[in-house]
């Protein structure tokens, strides 16, 4: 595997070598939030190995036990098998605003899935992490062991099966049952109604909203659902695109259209199609959720539903300092309603 380098991580934020070089030797000159996004990145491409990005959040924000410990320190808590621009642009504001109040911001990394021994990081058991904000946690056994921390929390998405009358935090989630629905409505208004359903309902609650949204358009279309279009089950983080490809290679024909859970989802569906010769939307129309603009094969042209990253962070970060605020405060559930992009992915 090629080694990382300064410049790789550079060209993922867009930033110049010199800038990352200057954060990675610990040099003055570089926002703290732009600091945070180099160090995050740096550890999730593998060019900071496990603890040293601890080190470097030492170096920047200083020794916790010293006179200049900062008034508070708040944890995001992510699990990413890959860096994503989606859950960077996210962060960045979030950190932008704890910036303004004087917290500091730390990454604490999780696994992407629970064994057996597993504990979690102590700066969430010790009182280091006066409160945290959980990103992209979908394993249940990992979020229960959150849910059971005292300190004050907000989650964005959890998974499927966690038994919410537990929770003891706020929580965000990604309103996409009604868009869902509004395009799939579309793509049927249009002609089409063998249409299928691409992502893992058990993965994320937000996922299985999406489902649903895609159901009811075929049910108040009159049109049965055709489960051998559909790819809901399980699907592995590190074997999508195999997994993809397996399930449309097995079938008999290919659909109408695609509703995907994601624009994740989306590009791979959209790598398959170039490379089995479909004409998207001409053979198979195709939509996603997100509103990505990392992903190569469906930027610029996939129907999809925006997602406010960088309203999301700030309501985020807010959330987290209300609930800081006031903690025996009623829990609150929130919905971020989104627009849809209507791309030429269903324009057929």
């Amino acid at each position: 595997m090629k080694k990382v380098t300064m410049q790789d991580i550079a060209n993922i934020l867009n930033v110049s070598r010199v800038t990352v070089w200057k954060v990675l030797n610990n040099q003055p000159g570089v926002s703290k939030p732009l600091r945070d996004q180099i160090i995050m990145t740096a550890k999730d491409t593998g060019y900071l190995k496990p603890g040293q990005e601890a080190e470097a959040y030492l170096t920047e924000n200083g020794d916790p036990h010293s006179e200049k410990q900062p008034k508070k320190t708040i944890s995001v808590v992510i699990s990413r098998p890959e860096s994503s621009l989606f859950w960077i642009n996210i962060i960045h504001s979030l950190a932008k605003v704890l910036d303004t109040q004087g917290i500091n911001m730390m990454y604490t990394y999780l696994p992407a899935s629970y064994q057996e021994g597993y504990v979690l990081p102590s700066v969430l058991t010790n009182g280091t992490s006066k409160g945290m904000v959980i990103l992209n946690v979908y394993d249940i056994h990992l979020l229960t062991m959150l849910n059971n921390l005292s300190i004050p929390k907000v989650f964005l998405d959890l998974v499927t099966d966690f038994p919410t009358e537990t929770i003891t935090g706020d929580v965000f989630l990604l309103a996409g049952q009604r868009k869902i629905e509004e395009i799939t409505n579309s793509i049927i208004r249009k002609g089409r109604t063998e249409i299928g359903f691409i992502g893992d309902i058990s993965y994320a609650l937000t996922n299985k909203e999406r489902f649903e949204g895609f159901k009811l358009a075929l049910e108040k279309n009159n049109i049965k659902m055709q489960e051998k279009y559909c790819l809901t089950r399980k699907i592995g983080i590190y074997s999508y695109y195999e997994e993809i490809s397996s399930f449309l290679d097995n079938l008999d024909k290919m659909p109408q259209a695609f509703v995907c859970a994601s624009d994740f989802i989306a590009n791979f569906m959209m790598q398959y199609f170039v490379e089995h010769n479909y004409k998207v939307p001409e053979d198979i129309a195709l939509s996603g959720f997100d509103g990505s603009t990392e992903y190569s094969m469906v930027t610029g042209k996939l129907t999809t539903v925006n997602v406010p990253t960088h309203h999301l962070g700030i309501r985020l970060a807010n959330q987290l300092l209300y609930r800081i605020e006031h903690p025996n405060a009623p829990l609150e559930l929130t919905h971020i309603y989104s627009d849809i992009i209507w791309g030429k992915s269903t324009d057929f």
